[in-house]
């Protein structure tokens, strides 16, 4: 790839190459042709976002199996000036690959990303029960390791790992769930919102006022009266004191939809600290269904009719 002549033409990801996360930043139209810099975390890739050294950083956000990633999570809450602009969805299967001449029975200690490790574990606990498991910051570090350092004795990677390092495949196709997605997320600075497709998602990081009984129904309450599904609710602690947590939700819809706006500042007035993270076309495509009475021109019509009152 070309070398960066600024911010814009460069997009960070978890590396080093061939990971899911390099699978997702292939589907973005804007990067083809520009410099992908590997990086070794979410929160390197994010302030690379930030500090202007890239123009955008491709996370993992969500799993099908082990739900939400709370290291995205907890950046995207604690990082002021971020904005999701995209989303991508890569299906995930593993395979198991050691040092050449390596036997499957001569397995003692398995190296993984922990996210790929419980995706796995029970493929592992029922073929090697008594394997051991040292975590990796990514699942191709967790393959090369292996040509460096001799601790571990094989390591979970994604298919195509032999394409990138001389490695053996011991096993094939080791994930639990044959159907596991991850969905991922597009990061950036800009506060240009996509336009509204009709197949949106809005995401914000939001904290309950207090631990006051019936607050978190109140919170969802906000939601519920104006029609707007969530598809994430995951609650991730702030880290100040004990019980006391945030809000990541998922939002069906553009912040332009009138039933997501009037929810967002029914949250603002409820909330001490609502962080919006974006709105931006979903992955799937899938259309989002509005009953009559909480579509756009429902919200008009009551706006108008009120105004009528004056008049």
């Amino acid at each position: 790839m070309p070398h960066p002549t600024n911010a814009d033409d460069t997009y960070s990801y978890l590396g080093p190459a061939g990971t899911f996360t390099e699978a997702a930043l292939a589907q973005v139209a804007d990067a083809a042709g520009k410099t992908w810099q590997p990086v070794n975390n979410v929160g390197q890739a994010l302030d690379d976002v930030v500090s202007g050294r890239s123009t955008a950083a491709m996370i993992a956000i969500e799993n099908s199996i082990e739900g939400g990633v709370s290291a995205s999570q907890d950046a995207l809450a604690s990082i002021p000036n971020l904005r999701i602009i995209g989303e991508y969805l890569v299906p995930v299967n593993f395979v198991l690959v050691a040092r050449p001449g390596t036997r499957l029975q001569d397995v003692r200690v398995v190296n993984a990303h922990p996210v790929a490790y419980a995706q796995c574990h029970l493929w592992l606990d029922a073929t090697l029960p008594e394997h051991g498991h040292l975590p990796a910051t990514s699942n191709v570090a967790a393959a090369a390791s292996l040509l460096s350092d001799t601790t571990a004795d094989a390591a979970i990677a994604p298919p195509g790992i032999t394409d990138h390092y001389p490695l053996d495949v011991l096993a094939r196709e080791i994930g639990d769930n044959p159907h596991a997605v991850t969905r991922f997320v597009l990061v950036s600075r800009t506060t240009r919102l996509p336009v509204p497709t009709g197949s949106d998602k809005t995401s914000v990081i939001v904290e309950l006022p207090d631990d006051t009984a019936g607050r978190l129904l109140e919170m969802l309450e906000q939601f519920a009266t104006r029609g707007v599904n969530m598809s994430l609710l995951a609650s991730r602690p702030i880290g100040d004191a004990l019980g006391r947590y945030r809000f990541v939700i998922d939002l069906d819809g553009h912040l332009h939809d009138e039933r997501v706006a009037d929810a967002l500042l029914g949250l603002k007035r409820f909330s001490p600290n609502v962080t919006f993270l974006g709105s931006y076309p979903r992955a799937d495509k899938l259309a989002i269904t509005v009953t009559p009475r909480y579509d756009d021109r429902a919200f008009t019509a009551a706006r108008e009719w009120l105004e009528s009152l004056e008049s």
